[in-house]
């Protein structure tokens, strides 16, 4: 996942564009990214396929504990002049573990045209062919700890039940489950309908939502140097220059 901070002065405040697969290395990359910034009470704009599920779950708290808020979107740079600013197309995909990251925002906001999809966490290297794969009473130890983890942190968050109970019905061989407008709310992911608790404008002639076309798959992997599936598997979980440990089951 990258981050980058999008100003828009001197009409709004600006905000945080977090984009890409959540890995081992994203909650280190996230501190490099805010030391030095003000981010305390910042909103983040979310594009993600989700990633690995401890690594989602420390940047989640991180979120939190510096109040931030969230919602999802696909951020544009501004162009055409000075006096064109960045805007945020919510034509965007959060999925995976990128739903939970959503939820460590104090304030969440889902704009109508986003796709927020979930389903079960399962072990990132069996993801691609979940039916076939063999697993061990130690694979189904890691499984259920991570689901225990995530659980905690759900409701930590102020998430529902509900929530937990959507993304593991949904097993890695089908395809991800999109909440509705009802299902967002009963989730308790959404918190505000108004955009301007999230995305404040002081100039109402340059909306912080502008609508673009649909996101095409082909995108979303170029964007993220993964192939067009990327949004369907895991992201290893195994830490830069380390061999591979019990230590996370990411989702799918």
């Amino acid at each position: 996942m990258k981050f980058g901070w999008v100003a828009c002065e001197p009409n709004c405040r600006g905000w945080v564009s977090a984009v890409g697969i959540i890995t081992a290395d994203t909650p280190k990359d996230f501190d490099d990214f805010a030391r030095g910034r003000q981010l305390g009470g910042a909103t983040v704009v979310l594009d993600s396929s989700g990633g690995s599920v401890n690594d989602a779950i420390t940047l989640g708290r991180r979120f939190r504990n510096l109040g931030l808020l969230t919602t999802v979107g696909i951020t544009q740079q501004g162009g055409g002049g000075q006096s064109a600013r960045p805007a945020v197309a919510s034509e965007a995909y959060c999925e995976s573990m990128c739903v939970f990251l959503l939820l460590a925002g104090k304030k969440r906001y889902v704009p109508e045209a986003a796709h927020v999809r979930v389903h079960q966490i399962w072990m990132g290297d069996r993801a691609d062919d979940a039916k076939a794969a063999s697993y061990s009473a130690q694979d189904l130890m890691i499984v259920e700890r991570d689901i225990g983890r995530l659980a905690k942190y759900t409701f930590d968050m102020g998430g529902a039940g509900d929530l937990l109970s959507l993304a593991l019905n949904v097993p890695p061989w089908e395809d991800l489950h999109e909440l509705d407008a009802a299902e967002l709310k009963l989730t308790n992911l959404v918190t505000t309908d108004l955009v301007a608790d999230v995305l404040p404008h002081v100039d109402v002639m340059a909306p912080a939502l502008a609508e673009l076309g649909p996101k095409t798959q082909a995108r979303f992997g170029e964007e993220q140097a993964q192939p067009a599936k990327s949004t369907k598997t895991a992201e290893a979980v195994v830490p830069t220059g380390t061999v591979a440990a019990p230590a996370a089951a990411p989702q799918k």
